[in-house]
């Protein structure tokens, strides 16, 4: 067994813990004001202790395609699987069941013929939350054997909704962004992080070619010529 802690060693446990809390909300603060969700979405996912993350917005479920994903990094096979999955949760579910499941985590289990990343775990992890009049459904992953707290999570599902608000945020946006689309933001922001267009293309549940399209209207915009010179754009005008 291990020894119990002295009150110093506590305080220093707490410490150490709100330290982490407020870095948390001032980086999610810095990456929701600039519209860049999947950094925040990716920011949370790892407070949760979480591998990987995927938002979807739930009344856009029902269309076809996969707009319906605000941002994820899952693979694309089973974001494929979730469309299936979160179209038949939502519709067999009442408004009052909707809204009784905010902020609440439930867990449920991926089948066994749906692939799955070496060392993630088949159970997942939905938080529903809602900005203004549309819901949103957060889905984490998480490797196999790790502990969750459910006030964390829930703290996470708050969070989430506060990073998701600026998405749709009707505000001005600033001068050096105004021409850049939300998408093209993200592509910009996912080549930075050195993601290869197929990556890129998995991480928001869309093509390749749409992908490479967004990135040529990305350089096209700033008037670069590789992708380089994009990262470095966006770098000296604080994109990413």
């Amino acid at each position: 067994m291990k020894a119990a802690l002295d009150s110093s060693q506590v305080d220093g446990e707490v410490s150490r813990a709100a330290v982490s809390r407020e870095q948390l909300v001032r980086k999610l603060a810095l990456a929701a004001s600039a519209h860049n969700i999947p950094a925040a979405l990716h920011l949370l996912a790892t407070y949760a202790d979480a591998s990987r993350f995927l938002m979807a917005r739930c009344d856009l479920i029902q269309e076809q395609g996969l707009d319906f994903i605000v941002s994820s990094d899952w693979p694309f096979d089973l974001v494929r699987h979730m469309e299936t999955e979160l179209a038949a949760s939502y519709a067999r579910s009442n408004e009052l069941e909707k809204c009784l499941s905010l902020l609440m985590p439930t867990f449920s289990v991926l089948p066994d013929n749906v692939l799955v990343p070496e060392g993630i775990s088949r159970q997942y992890c939905s938080l529903s939350l809602s900005i203004g009049r549309t819901r949103y459904s957060l889905q984490l992953l998480f490797r196999e054997g790790t502990i969750l707290s459910q006030e964390r999570l829930r703290e996470v599902g708050l969070l989430a909704g506060y990073a998701a608000s600026f998405k749709d945020s009707t505000e001005p946006k600033l001068e050096r962004d105004f021409e850049l689309t939300d998408r093209e933001l993200e592509c910009l922001f996912w080549i930075a992080e050195g993601k290869t267009s197929d990556e890129i293309a998995t991480i928001l549940g869309i093509s390749r070619n749409t992908i490479n399209n967004y990135i040529t209207s990305v350089m096209r915009k700033t008037g670069t010529k590789t992708r380089s010179e994009a990262i470095a754009y966006a770098v000296r005008n604080n994109l990413v």
